[in-house]
């Protein structure tokens, strides 16, 4: 797996980068060799933040957690990504088997984040569409553990949003023609 650490507004020691690396080395047994891991570090007041991102072939797990130490919020995402991989190990299997796991989902570098004058502050992502199922967007929406999920219809190869309802079923919305 390639493993990149980067610092927002803090510089990263060798020290915290080996560190995750020998933490990382866990998630070998699930991931092949081409699977990237982004590990973002950045601090706010009175907490030190981490942020895991693993991309295996178009298949993305995330986690961003707050502790007191770096290394605590580190433990705390792999364990969350940890977990998403065995609640979903069934399915995730399932979708390796049917090809899933083809490339295409990869998510672009983020620009910059601009500010200027205006009380909104705009991130913007860009990514490629891989066309998938409703079930299997479903279920990346809830690995990255969004509430809406953008994806192209393998059956229809219209655009389409599934997101979760209040109520936590899932709700599907289509582009018309």
């Amino acid at each position: 797996m390639k493993i990149t650490v980067l610092g927002k507004k803090i510089e990263v020691k060798q020290s915290y980068k080996d560190h995750v690396e020998k933490k990382l080395k866990k998630f070998d047994k699930y991931f092949k060799d081409s699977a990237e891991a982004k590990v973002v570090i950045f601090k706010e007041p009175n907490r030190e933040c981490v942020e895991l991102t693993i991309n295996n072939d178009g298949m993305i797990f995330r986690s961003e957690q707050k502790n007191k130490t770096f290394l605590n919020s580190l433990d705390d995402c792999i364990d969350i990504i940890e977990r998403q991989i065995r609640k979903n190990k069934t399915r995730l299997e399932k979708r390796l088997r049917e090809g899933a796991f083809v490339r295409g989902a990869e998510a672009a570098p983020e620009p910059p984040v601009e500010e200027n004058d205006s009380e909104f502050v705009i991130r913007y992502k860009s990514f490629k569409f891989k066309p998938m199922s409703v079930e299997e967007a479903i279920l990346q929406m809830d690995l990255l553990g969004h509430d809406f999920y953008i994806f192209e219809n393998d059956v229809t190869g219209k655009t389409n949003v599934v997101y979760r309802r209040r109520n936590n079923e899932y709700g599907c919305i289509e582009q018309e023609d």
